[in-house]
């Protein structure tokens, strides 16, 4: 529903206070003005540079003798009142000005004049911020982003038919440009005409990594990592890339929620979510969790919310929750540390992650399962959990010859023992070699895996992975192989570990 319909039902509905919650309010202002002209009703407008301003010159320069005084702005609401229809002042960025005592006792008597009057306030601010006494009296309405009709039509009005591209090139400019403003994609736009003499997404992508980088709350990854560079995982890849590649051309109304890595430090986690997105065309949003934490009371709250609504906006796009036991590891006590901030945040997660229906695939990756809470991992919050096991043989062999190729090695020396080594350690071993310029059996003498410094961690976890988690290597639930204890004696030579 647009911004004016709404605001004309809940004016019908003589509801005298309106926030209007939005990023554009020369669009917002727009929109308003034509829903007045259509219904006949009064329009004021006020701003702390201009003054008031009536009907037509609203936003532009205020009359002479105007007031930039914000509590004789909404005094004046009174004398605009008329019997043949409503009136509106409309405030811009007047969250400013909700702090002071007498501004929220003003609208405090305009609001309940406003009922009988049939005049009404209505806030345009980029952010939510009613004080106390004026929470329930105002209503908060949205106003949307542009859709991808909205988006198509500005491009359109801005690129000649030879400039825009067709069909699949189409789409993926308009994915880019989803969550931008209308001023933000016309620029964008514009760029990408001036850069390349046509819309390409990357111009788009670049502006959208500003957005992000200015919010502070997210990050956009754009690497080059495929799956190609990732040895194993066949059942995960396969899992993930059907459910991204086939849900919105078989059935649009059933979207992929997302997955749980579970596994070793340095099993290829966080390099599958990376590699993901380049796979599937999606950017991949990086979350951290510790970066919505806030200093001031509700803040850290706030911030999580506005991160997920960013989320949402640049969908469809992969979001990345790395080693996501960490930040939800204080959940338990956070009644009594935080004075429940982390449980706040927590639920806020939790809600999101099974009510979302944008198209974001959410992958969280965690190294300890014990500091999980179990509502967590239920059903409907992820389409699976997985464990990423010790690399088999075979995995390892493509594992050393791709690092090998990379740091420009020779596989025909002898390779050390690595039967309880990680893809990590195996990469390791192979930068070590090239950087101090020894053979890869000197390098591995300065790699210790994790799977003998902590053996008993490593073996609880695939203890309890046994059964209940899918494999990440071949389609069905993970299994330890038969009398497989993943220790083995430590030797003195530190390259035979």
């Amino acid at each position: 529903m647009s911004l004016a319909s709404t605001l004309s039902e809940y004016i019908c509905a003589a509801f005298s206070g309106l926030y209007v919650h939005t990023f554009e309010p020369d669009e917002a202002l727009r929109e308003i003005g034509e829903l007045c002209r259509e219904r006949n009703w009064r329009l004021a407008g006020w701003d702390l540079d201009r003054g008031l301003s009536l009907g037509a010159t609203v936003g532009a320069a205020s009359a002479a003798g105007s007031s930039a005084d914000p509590l004789a702005a909404i005094r004046a609401l009174s004398g605009l009142a008329t019997s043949e229809g409503a009136s509106l002042l409309v405030l811009r960025n007047f969250h400013r000005f909700l702090g002071s005592a007498e501004v929220i006792q003003a609208l405090e008597h305009q609001l309940a004049q406003g009922k009988v009057h049939r005049t009404f306030v209505v806030i345009l601010a980029p952010v939510i911020q009613l004080p106390v006494e004026l929470e329930r009296l105002f209503v908060v309405v949205p106003h949307e982003l542009p859709d991808r009709s909205q988006l198509q039509a500005i491009a359109t009005a801005i690129a000649n038919q030879d400039e825009l591209p067709d069909g699949a090139e189409l789409d993926q400019v308009l994915d880019a440009a989803a969550g931008l403003t209308r001023y933000e994609a016309e620029g964008a736009f514009s760029l990408s005409l001036v850069r390349h003499g046509r819309l390409e997404p990357s111009t788009l992508w670049e502006l959208k990594t500003q957005s992000l980088l200015k919010s502070g709350l997210l990050s956009l990854h754009r690497g080059s990592e495929v799956f190609a560079q990732l040895g194993g995982l066949d059942s995960l890849k396969a899992f993930c890339l059907r459910s991204l590649r086939s849900s919105n051309r078989q059935r649009p109304r059933v979207k992929p929620k997302g997955i749980l890595l579970l596994g070793l430090p340095g099993s290829g986690k966080s390099a599958f979510c990376k590699a993901l997105g380049n796979e599937t065309g999606r950017p991949t949003l990086v979350l951290d969790v510790g970066a919505l934490m806030g200093s001031l009371v509700g803040q850290s709250e706030q911030r999580t919310r506005q991160a997920l609504q960013i989320v949402d906006a640049m969908a469809p796009c992969i979001l990345m929750i790395d080693e996501v036991e960490k930040a939800l590891s204080g959940i338990g006590s956070s009644g009594q540390s935080d004075s429940g901030v982390s449980a706040r945040m927590f639920g806020s997660l939790l809600s999101w992650l099974n009510d979302h229906t944008s198209d974001v695939f959410v992958v969280c990756t965690a190294n300890d399962v014990a500091r999980l809470p179990p509502e967590f991992t239920r059903a409907e919050r992820f389409d699976g959990l997985f464990f990423l096991d010790l690399p088999s043989s075979d995995q390892k062999r493509q594992i050393w010859e791709q690092y090998a190729s990379q740091f420009e090695l020779g596989l025909e020396q002898r390779l050390p023992a690595d039967e309880l080594w990680t893809g990590a350690e195996i990469r390791a071993c192979c930068r070590l070699s090239a950087l101090l310029d020894v053979p890869l059996l000197q390098a591995a003498q300065q790699v210790v895996p994790v799977a003998v410094t902590a053996a008993e961690a490593v073996e609880r976890l695939r203890t309890w992975a046994n059964g209940r988690c899918l494999s990440a290597d071949r389609a069905g639930l993970y299994s330890r192989a038969p009398g497989s204890t993943g220790r083995r004696r430590v030797q003195r030579d530190a390259s035979a570990n």
